[in-house]
């Protein structure tokens, strides 16, 4: 139901963005390939877009096993993060993507702060389109179609992470991952699970990848595209059940795992507190001392 909503309110906003065109509040950049919506002090970014676009397309399709998008998809650049957000599932976002209506949407304020770019985030969004242009969305699991995305992106994600944490080595640490089954049709909206969300979809498909090849990628999506769903494609192009492959991927994460390890990842934060406990010691052992010498003094 959210995404049906989600879904209509982007269409009127394109009917919106349309009446806009008329008054010249919106412009739109049209090639054979692609179609962009912009305001007018896009202009630049609208063209960039328009040019990197083909390489995107091909380089998704060497990696995609020669998969290219059947209609060229639209892209709606917008500058201002507040209509952005009314438009977002998450405050986190930064862009996404709807592939019933071939739509990508960008925050362009984001693309020119680090580590956002507009090519890769442009490729995370076009490989979102490209997937269920070839899948229908009923057989393509969430967790599957993002963290290819972020593989074939070089790990791009499309929300705000935080540098400093791996809320999945946290996870691996305490042995409490939030299980594939419940990333199938969508992502949590609390921030810290939806950042493990994003990093267990990245880690499951990388050891995927690492243990069976780009050979079993292409047998488990080529399966999908037939019509399994994953389970069986799973089980069919990998030989091993998803469950098995989940809790083998498990395992992996916590042999990798100590206290060093889980030490460093959180170094600012045991850093932060032993800085407090140094000021608390120090405000105790002046209020002590203040004490003894108005006792010296009361004497």
């Amino acid at each position: 139901m959210k995404r049906r909503i989600v879904i209509f309110f982007i269409a009127i906003c394109l009917v919106f963005f349309t009446k806009g065109i008329c008054r010249g509040e919106v412009q739109v950049l049209e090639r054979d390939d692609i179609r962009i919506f912009f305001e007018p002090s896009l202009g630049g970014a609208s063209r960039e877009v328009a040019n990197i676009y083909e390489g995107i397309a091909g380089e998704l399709a060497d990696i995609f096993f020669g998969w290219r998008l059947s209609l060229p998809p639209t892209v709606l650049l917008l500058r201002d993060p507040g209509r952005f957000r009314r438009m977002a599932e998450s405050p986190l976002t930064i862009a996404f993507a709807v592939p019933s209506k071939g739509l990508i949407v960008i925050d362009y304020s984001k693309m020119t702060r680090h580590p956002f770019n507009l090519k890769e985030t442009l490729k995370h969004e076009v490989c979102h389109l490209l997937l269920h242009d070839h899948i229908t969305e009923a057989l393509m699991p969430r967790w599957l179609d993002e963290g290819l995305c972020q593989w074939a992106s070089g790990g791009v994600v499309d929300i705000i992470m935080d540098p400093k944490r791996s809320f999945l080595n946290r996870a691996a640490f305490r042995g409490k991952f939030i299980p594939l089954n419940s990333l199938q049709r969508g992502f949590p909206r609390n921030n810290d699970a939806l950042m493990l969300a994003y990093e267990e979809s990245k880690g499951v498909v990388e050891h995927i990848i690492s243990r069976f090849g780009t050979a079993g990628i292409f047998r488990l999506l080529e399966r999908m595209k037939r019509g399994e769903e994953v389970h069986a494609a799973v089980q069919g192009a990998l030989s091993i059940p998803l469950e098995k492959l989940e809790k083998e991927w498990h395992r992996s994460l916590r042999r990798k795992m100590n206290w060093f390890t889980f030490l460093s990842y959180h170094l600012y934060e045991i850093l932060f507190a032993f800085g407090a406990l140094v000021t608390i010691y120090a405000f105790i052992r002046a209020m002590v001392r203040k004490r003894a010498y108005m006792n010296e003094d009361e004497e």
